[in-house]
């Protein structure tokens, strides 16, 4: 494998392709787009009989998109010994000069804002509306991280009567391995690499191989930026072949994971013999959102029904927080359910407001769950199956309208598994008991979403819900100094840093 100080094919062309239309152009006028690795400070060409490549393709089309290189585990510690080497110089340089570097990476990406959201929408399948979401989110993770690490204080205290003072001294820890996953890839990215840097650590980050472009082009903002060789490291790849590696080797002192349950349980067992290993996990939700009748009271039923229909609906329901699973009070059951179907039918339109969800095997198994739900007797309130991706579909990309199901069986998968995509169950519940028992009947305990305008309601039932992270009349809304993690199956440990505020937007 060969260097070179800018990637080959992260062109001007490509640089300039800061609307869907020009993008699109550039996308008919070549090849696939090559991407490559960012080690040591450079951009890595890879000979494709040393690293093979994976193919990637674009969800709103079919068409392929990108080859990604699956990076082979001797080149996965290459990297890593690159951060190791990086760390010493890097965890003793000044807070402020760390802030400032993290600040520049924010202004470059303020800077190229359009053309992040454009690649974003391109390789995921999301609405461009949503990837400026998110890549405003990206920009905020390196801004926040910039000014927190100059103000973080450190605990002090004088044991009573003995004179002694005993104080709390925090060291960067070392080379993480940062892994990302495919359906938020700017956003989550950035909120593992803002931090770790921020805090003295060095990382060599690894984005999904479903959607690995916002990855690259972050490379190249991290190059413009000037941050020192090593410091950050991108390898793309699949988990078997260059995550594994990445998680496993002995000189990685801790792993930032967020993806599926099986996965985790994976890293756990590969890292199990590493006792001095941090691992943080953040897997699966089957999140519940909770409507009791006083949410739908005049002044507030439409925010309540907005609020529901955006945690099942956002992003096509691709992402871990979704609540994908609303029960509501059955004396304004009728009532929720045409408002809610309505107001979908509306707000939330296929290739409209809607993206294409990313890939054709997820598409396969959302289309596997809808096929169940039609077996099962389940009723469509809104949606259907879709049709099998045949050659010509595939070319035409992996469209789900969202879907409303009612009458769903207690037992059923629809209820159990996380299925994250376009598609919403909901039940009815009885009172407060019922409620938290229907809501905390799931292996999952990562995130839910309690409407209701009852200020007692709010802690008494908030409190009991087995979720690491409660919305109360609000949802996707995080102040990021809030620790952020998940229960039960849901994954173990947290990111973040201390509670600055709530989210309690009523």
């Amino acid at each position: 494998m060969g260097s070179s100080s800018l990637p080959r094919l992260a062109t001007d062309d490509i640089w300039s392709c800061d609307t869907l239309e020009k993008a699109a152009a550039y996308l008919r006028s070549g090849t696939p787009i090559h991407l490559q690795n960012y080690v040591s400070g450079a951009f890595i060409s890879s000979d494709k009989t040393l690293v093979p490549f994976l193919d990637s393709f674009e969800p709103k089309t079919g068409a392929l998109f990108a080859r990604v290189p699956c990076t082979q585990s001797r080149h996965v510690e290459a990297a890593i010994r690159t951060a190791r080497d990086a760390f010493p110089a890097w965890s003793k340089t000044t807070r402020a000069v760390r802030s400032g570097y993290l600040r520049r990476v924010s202004e470059l990406l303020q800077e190229n804002r359009e053309l992040f959201a454009v690649w974003e929408s391109i390789d995921q399948g999301k609405t461009l509306e949503r990837a400026r979401i998110e890549v405003d989110r990206a920009i905020a993770n390196f801004s926040y991280f910039s000014t927190y690490i100059l103000h973080e204080q450190t605990a002090a205290r004088m044991i009573d009567g003995g004179g002694v003072l005993t104080y709390e001294h925090r060291s960067p820890a070392g080379a993480f391995a940062l892994i990302s996953p495919w359906n938020m890839p700017l956003y989550l990215l950035t909120w593992k690499i803002a931090p770790c840097l921020a805090f003295g650590c060095t990382a060599v980050a690894k984005p999904s191989e479903v959607t690995s472009m916002s990855a690259f082009l972050l490379a190249t903002i991290f190059h413009r930026a000037e941050l020192p060789p090593g410091v950050i490291n991108l390898v793309f790849g699949d988990g078997p072949t260059t995550g594994a590696a990445l998680v496993s080797s002995p000189l990685i002192t801790g792993v930032s994971f967020t993806g599926g349950t099986q996965t985790g349980i994976a890293i756990r067992r590969a890292t199990a013999h590493q006792i001095g290993k941090h691992v943080s996990l953040e897997l699966g939700g089957k999140n519940p959102t909770l409507v009791f009748a006083d949410a739908l009271r005049q002044d507030t039923n439409e925010r309540a029904i907005r609020v529901a229909a955006s945690a099942a609906f956002e992003n096509q329901g691709e992402i871990c927080l979704c609540g994908s699973r609303i029960y509501v009070e059955e004396s304004v059951y009728a009532e929720f359910l045409a408002g809610f179907v309505k107001f979908v039918q509306e707000a939330y339109v296929l290739r409209k407001t809607v993206g294409a969800v990313v890939s054709s095997a997820h598409y396969a198994k959302v289309r596997g769950y809808l096929t169940l739900a039609e077996q099962e007797g389940a009723t469509f309130e809104l949606g259907g199956v879709p049709p099998e991706l045949d050659q010509q579909a595939r070319e035409s990309g992996y469209w789900i309208a969202p879907t409303v199901l009612t009458n769903v069986k207690p037992d059923s998968a629809l209820l159990t598994d996380e299925i994250f995509g376009p598609v919403v169950t909901i039940s009815k519940f009885k009172d407060e008991e019922e409620a938290m028992r229907l809501a905390n009947d799931s292996e999952y305990g990562l995130a839910a979403v309690l409407l209701t305008a009852d200020g007692a309601r709010m802690r008494r039932v908030g409190e009991q819900l087995e979720a690491g992270m409660v919305w109360v009349n609000g949802w996707l809304q995080r102040e990021l100094g809030t620790p952020f993690g998940g229960m039960k199956a849901s994954g173990t440990g947290r990111e973040g840093g201390s509670i600055r505020e709530t989210c309690l937007p009523w």
